[in-house]
Formats: C-alpha cells, sequence, structure tokens
C-alpha cells in the first residue's frame, strides 16, 4: 500500500485534523455502511484525547455531522453552522440524511482518562433498530484525518502497486541516485499508478487554490477567534499594514512579515473551523502555504505558480510519506513534533527542490528542520487550537525556510540522516508524558489561565 500527495493534503474543516475532520470522516463511514432509515438509537463514545480536547477541537459537533453522512472535503462552513444549530434547537439529527433519530452532543460519553489499545484518538460507534444492535464499531483517528476502522486496515491507502515504494529516506534517496529522477519525480511517478498527469496536476493546482483562498479569507475576518479564550485575530491587520508598506508583495526586506502573515492567516482560519488544505495536519496547516508562499514570491517569482506548486508539494508528500510510514503525525501520538515538526520537514525538503537542490540537500533539508523541532509538546491552552498552536506555525516556516538554505549552502552529505531524525522523533513521542499529548493535562494548557 502507498500513500500519495491527495491523502497527505486533504480539503476540510478546522479546527482539527485528529479531532474533526478524522472524526467526522469515521462517522460518515460508519453510516454510510448501514440501512439509515432503520436507525432508531445511536451511542456515540469519544475515548482518550479526543475525549480530553474534543470540545475545544468540535470533536463532537464533526460526529454529529458525520452521523448526518456529511464528509469533511464537501460540507462548507455554513452549512455546519446551520446544521448544528438545528440540531441543538431540536435534539434530533438526520442519520445518513434520511432517517430522524433522537441525539445531540449531549448524548455523546466522554471517557478522556480511557485510551483504546489502537490509538490515543479513538471512538466508538454504535447503532441500533429497536432492540436489536445493527452495527458496533472502534476507529481511529490517526493524524492528518487518516482513520482506520478496528480490524480492517487504513481507510485512505492506495491499494495500487507503485513503481518506486519506499518507507525510509535511504530508500527513497535510491530511487532517486538509481533513475537519475529528483525526489518530487518519484512521487509523481507513483502518483501515476492511481491518476494520470493532468489530473494529479489539476488536483494540485485545487489543493493551491484553497491555500491561497483560506489565506485572503483569514486576513478578511475581523474580531476575535471563537471559542472563549478571546483571541484577537492579527492577520486583517498585519496583511493591511503589508500591502501599504510593500504593494507588490515582494520586498525581501519583508519575506520574513510576508510568511508569517500567511501561516498566521491559515491558522487563523483553521480555528474558526474554515475551510483549509490538512498539511498534512489542520493544526500544522499553516506552514506549508507560508513557505510555498515563499517560494513563489521569492524563490522563483519568475515561474507560474503551478510550475512551483506541484514539485513543492510532491517532493513535501514524499517526506510526509516517511513520517506517516515510520513515525506519526498525530499530536496525540507523538506530540507536537509529529504535526508542526513533520509538516516543517516537509515545507524545507519542498522549497529545497523548488531552489534546484540535489536529492540528498532535499533530504538533508528535511532532516535540519525536524531535529529542530524534536520534543515539541501538543499543548493547546483550552483544548483550542489557538495558543501556542498559531504563533507555532509562522516560527516553523521560518525554520524551514532556514533549513532549506542551510542544506543548499552544503554538498548534501551529513552526519544525521533523515531516517535517524524519524527514529528519535517517535521515540521521543513514545517517551513523552502523555500530558503534553493534546490532552489539555499540561504545559500551557494548565499554568496560563483560561480568560
Amino acid at each position: 500500500m502507498s500513500i500519495g500527495v491527495f491523502d497527505l493534503f486533504t480539503i476540510g474543516l478546522g479546527p482539527s485534523s485528529s479531532h474533526t475532520v478524522g472524526p467526522m470522516r469515521a462517522a460518515s463511514d460508519f453510516i454510510s455502511r448501514l440501512d439509515a432509515a432503520r436507525v432508531t438509537r445511536l451511542q456515540v463514545d469519544l475515548y482518550g484525547s479526543l475525549a480530553a480536547t474534543g470540545r475545544g477541537h468540535g470533536t463532537l459537533g464533526a460526529v454529529l455531522l458525520g452521523l448526518e453522512g456529511f464528509r469533511p472535503d464537501e460540507i462548507l462552513p455554513e452549512q455546519v453552522d446551520e446544521r448544528l444549530a438545528a440540531m441543538r434547537e431540536s435534539g434530533r439529527l438526520r442519520v445518513g440524511g434520511a432517517g430522524d433519530v433522537a441525539f445531540a452532543e449531549d448524548d455523546i460519553v466522554l471517557h478522556p482518562l480511557t485510551e483504546l489499545p489502537g490509538h490515543s484518538n479513538g471512538l466508538r460507534l454504535q447503532a441500533w433498530h429497536g432492540d436489536a444492535l445493527i452495527d458496533d464499531a472502534i476507529y481511529y483517528s490517526t493524524g492528518g484525518g487518516f482513520i482506520t476502522r478496528d480490524g480492517e486496515t487504513a481507510a485512505q491507502a492506495v491499494d495500487a502497486p507503485v513503481p518506486f515504494p519506499f518507507e525510509t529516506a535511504a530508500e527513497l534517496l535510491a530511487h532517486c541516485e538509481r533513475e537519475n529522477l529528483s525526489m518530487a519525480e518519484v512521487q509523481l511517478r507513483n502518483e501515476e499508478a492511481t491518476r494520470t498527469d493532468p489530473e494529479i496536476r489539476g488536483g494540485i493546482h485545487t489543493l493551491s487554490d484553497v491555500m491561497t483562498a483560506s489565506v485572503a479569507s483569514g486576513a478578511a475576518r475581523e474580531g476575535f477567534l471563537p471559542g472563549g479564550l478571546q483571541v484577537a485575530r492579527r492577520a486583517p491587520a498585519w496583511h493591511a499594514r503589508l500591502v501599504a508598506t510593500d504593494p507588490a508583495g515582494n520586498d525581501p526586506a519583508l519575506w520574513q512579515e510576508w510568511v508569517n502573515f500567511v501561516a498566521l492567516a491559515v491558522n487563523e482560519e483553521n480555528a474558526s473551523g474554515g475551510r483549509i488544505v490538512t498539511a498534512p495536519t489542520n493544526g500544522a496547516a499553516g506552514i506549508i502555504p507560508a513557505v510555498l508562499h515563499y517560494a513563489t514570491h521569492y524563490a522563483a517569482p519568475d515561474r507560474a505558480r503551478d510550475d512551483v506548486a506541484v514539485p513543492f508539494l510532491l517532493t513535501a508528500a514524499a517526506i510526509g510519506v516517511l513520517y506517516k510510514a515510520r513515525a506519526s503525525i498525530s499530536g496525540a501520538e507523538v506530540g507536537c513534533q509529529g504535526e508542526v515538526g513533520s509538516a516543517s520537514s516537509m515545507a524545507a525538503a519542498g522549497l529545497a527542490e523548488v531552489l534546484g537542490g540535489t536529492p540528498r540537500q532535499v533530504e538533508n533539508a528535511a532532516e535540519i528542520a525536524m531535529e529542530h523541532n524534536l520534543g515539541l509538546t501538543c499543548d493547546p491552552i483550552g483544548g483550542l487550537v489557538q495558543i501556542p498552536c498559531i504563533e507555532r506555525n509562522a516560527i516553523a516556516a521560518a525554520k524551514a525556510i532556514n533549513a532549506a538554505k542551510m542544506a543548499l549552502w552544503g554538498d548534501g552529505s551529513h552526519k544525521v540522516s533523515l531516517d535517524d531524525v524519524i527514529v528519535t522523533m517517535r521515540e521521543t513521542g513514545r517517551d513523552m508524558s502523555s500530558k503534553y499529548k493534546e490532552t489539555a493535562l499540561g504545559g500551557l494548557a494548565v499554568n496560563v489561565v483560561e480568560c
């Protein structure tokens, strides 16, 4: 099985890929297997991190929407508000869009101190017709919107064989060197096992467009972020200031301010439940758009956006495959090093590719970025993807750019391999106290008063 660019980069809603997108997919998948009109009673249980920070991450509403048959890549933000308001008012939901069952957020049972054996993000869904149990399933939301149903293989995995399979950076580099291909070209050949070249390029064009739209939407929303922390939106004022100072948007002296703005705008949009690209998670969704902005406006300003976005995102996906295969991109499993760290590493590789790096320089860029995100905890205040998540994306985007530049000043040789760093990240995540892994039980989540 192989993971592709359209598995790692998907269109969805904020604020969390593991806590919003994944649970919605799980509930939608569960109900799609049933005759929805026969369902007369439902039970939903959330476990571990889904229960501990689910309210702040929109998990409960996402599950209800999934049970109505909505999917995160299809539903629009205004539909979310409309349906959740209707459910709150009536206390009922439309199962699969057809049935009518009494069920609301308060009926979801939370087990924050209990983890199911497969992953710290677990949910159990049960459906009855009268007294007869129709289905009883456990799902795991494993990060980045990926889900598994207990006893089955990963729902998003591609079953078609690919010409260049890899799960380690060493294997990826061997393909590049044996075939005289870049990382982007290796990933493109693998994508072509299931899609045509125009479909791949068109799909990446769509992803790039959604990233751009999320920046614009984030820059247009004034006021405060939802959720009770009263976090002021900064993107609109920052954008106005940047446009006034740098109307062309390419002043070399302001590159970092533009990168910071893009990261903030995307993550404020994500925190608002807006439409964004999971890249590879929602909590880290601003890093790759911010570094892609740098690539298109500063690294390769004379190239068409798609000519930059295609190799950038293909290379980033190739690196993302390694993290998904050998470690984790789930904050609830390995801390924020698995989300922001992975995204920073993927972005560094994408930028190094656009800047003309060799495969070994690209691998070095990815290694540098992750090496300096090792041990990063996931401790959002109030269980909301706001503090420290939004600023953390901006900082990690700058790290990615610096990592790419450092790698390109070398010849690709380095003491620590990307594979070494990925194993270290995985082991660090295993050793990390659970209170620092998206449970709101440690770090800033308990040391900063919510007010």
